[in-house]
């Protein structure tokens, strides 16, 4: 299917309305969070969230928001399976997401 606008583009598989202001992204591989294998977890900026996508091929099937109320510059996974977030700001700070209990 053409992109509305610009024809010679695909349209976006997932797009937000408003607008999340994504930031880094990764794919989650490791079992400390049960069921977010495979997903994508994407900073989000102006929605102060963290955004983990599940994906079936090319198509999203569900997205959860994580509320962080700052800023997600940048997500990785750590060795161990923790989410780490980058905070945006000249005072970013490194925050370490695990499941409760953990």
């Amino acid at each position: 299917m053409p992109h509305e606008s610009k024809p010679e583009f695909a349209p976006p598989v997932k797009a937000w309305t408003p607008v999340i202001s994504p930031s880094g992204m990764t794919f989650y591989n490791g079992t400390m969070f049960q069921g977010w294998k495979g997903s994508a977890l994407i900073g989000g900026l102006s929605s102060k969230a963290l955004i983990r996508v599940t994906l079936d091929g090319d198509k999203v099937v569900d997205e959860e928001r994580l509320e962080m109320g700052k800023r997600i510059r940048d997500v990785i996974e750590a060795p161990d399976g923790a989410v780490l977030l980058l905070t945006d700001g000249n005072n970013g700070e490194l925050l370490r997401l695990t499941p409760a209990g953990k």
